[in-house]
């Protein structure tokens, strides 16, 4: 693979990459769609450029990414590189454009969020700002990094409904998400619709439940306090 320079521009998330499957606390919740792009400090629309190992440190593989937009937060000037390696062959998976739900399958292996991307692929990137970098927002299984090939995109049209409801009153978000519910149910003639009012509807719903459960208490009687 090819060296890039590191100062580009800010990096992402400089620490090393997981070499083994994540381990998620009890009571652990994914966050809901709504919940992430509310989360995220910059929501980024970008071409992934091209793939590289950082500099000094050949074992740990970086990719670039070329900002096209930015749906929240302000677009950065210069490319960006974060941590992860350039998919090819049968690594090369694209998202699912209908699955609204559930991160990209690569989430549920190894570092539990997405880490490979095919070179030239469109991503829309949520990220949060950490100390002096940009991290993955969201935590483990997030859709923090998604395809979106197109601009009529189902996860591209719902993350920027839902950052138009997050930039709302928050007495008014309900409201405004019933509202596109009832608007893109109506289009009953389009699948896609139907897809969008129904995420729309988990998000109405509340939180994810945990994925572990809570320990339950110690009993009072426990001989190992």
């Amino acid at each position: 693979m090819n060296r890039f320079p590191l100062l580009i521009a800010a990096t992402l998330a400089a620490a090393p990459l997981p070499a083994a499957a994540c381990s998620v606390a009890s009571g652990y919740r994914v966050p809901t769609n709504m919940e992430l792009v509310m989360g995220a400090d910059l929501i980024l629309l970008a071409s992934v450029a091209d793939g590289g190992t950082a500099v000094g440190d050949p074992d740990e593989p970086r990719i670039a990414i070329e900002p096209i937009s930015a749906i929240k937060g302000e677009l950065p000037a210069t490319p960006l590189t974060m941590p992860g390696w350039i998919a090819a062959g049968d690594d090369a998976v694209l998202s699912n454009p209908y699955e609204l739900k559930d991160a990209h399958p690569q989430s549920l292996a190894g570092a539990c969020v997405r880490t490979s991307f095919p070179r030239g692929s469109r991503v829309l990137f949520l990220l949060e700002w950490q100390g002096d970098h940009w991290r993955a927002a969201g935590g483990p299984f997030s859709r923090w990094a998604e395809d979106v090939l197109t601009d009529e995109a189902p996860w591209l049209q719902l993350v920027r409904l839902y950052a138009e409801a997050g930039g709302r009153p928050a007495s008014d978000r309900a409201a405004y998400l019933n509202a596109r519910r009832a608007e893109y149910g109506a289009e009953t003639d389009k699948p896609v619709a139907q897809l969008i009012a129904a995420d729309i509807a988990r998000q109405l719903a509340g939180p994810n439940p945990p994925l572990r459960e809570e320990l339950p208490p110690v009993p009072d009687d426990n001989p190992y306090p």
